[in-house]
């Protein structure tokens, strides 16, 4: 028995007449909880410590995908959780960091005479805004653990500071930069390289 509609509950009504339009805004809603926590997600960059490659208020898509299959790469940048040393300092856990890799497990880095070296040789880096004018190291990278650096070297809270980054804080890799549109594109992910001299500085 159909009951007529002047006795059917308004809710009743609006899910009759709105219920293909209600499930698809469940699934877009799904679907992008989904893509963000397991492929993309949008991030704004807050802070100079990527100068000259990213830039205050910057926006970003940070893909998820590439660390499921493979560990982070020397050059990638990288965007990650703070670890437990900053977060005992006051940095809350869900207050993301950006930085660049620069060393995986295994290799020494050390910091010395403005240039950064790597397992012994330097290397050559045309990201950055102007060379480190400090001393680090040398450190070995433990297993589980990559040395991150901003291109503002002099400007940065990275690794020097607060030591080695572990694997599983890192939240995805910077992919493209949306805004501004001037910008848009591709984030740079230049590999730094040894230099041509494979005699390591003293």
């Amino acid at each position: 028995m159909t009951i007529p509609d002047s006795v059917t509950p308004w809710w009743q009504q609006l899910w009759q007449s709105q219920k293909d339009n209600l499930r698809l805004l469940l699934l877009a809603a799904v679907l992008a909880l989904l893509i963000r926590g397991w492929i993309a997600e949008p991030r704004f960059i807050p802070s100079d410590s990527m100068l000259p490659t990213l830039h205050v208020g910057d926006r970003l898509i940070v893909e998820k995908v590439s660390y499921q299959l493979h560990p982070p790469q020397p050059g990638d940048i990288v965007v990650f959780q703070p670890p437990p040393v900053l977060q005992q300092a006051g940095y809350r856990a869900d207050q993301a960091f950006i930085k660049r890799v620069i060393a995986q497990p295994g290799q020494t880095v050390q910091v010395h005479q403005g240039q950064v070296l790597v397992d012994g040789q330097p290397l050559t880096e045309p990201y950055l805004a102007e060379p480190p004018a400090y001393e680090w190291g040398p450190y070995l990278v433990p297993e589980g653990g990559l040395f991150v650096m901003g291109d503002n070297r002099n400007n940065s809270n990275d690794s020097h500071i607060w030591g080695f980054l572990p694997e599983g804080n890192v939240i995805g890799r910077a992919w493209l930069r949306f805004w501004p549109l001037d910008r848009w594109g591709r984030v740079n992910t230049a590999i730094a390289t040894p230099l041509e001299s494979t005699t390591p500085l003293s």
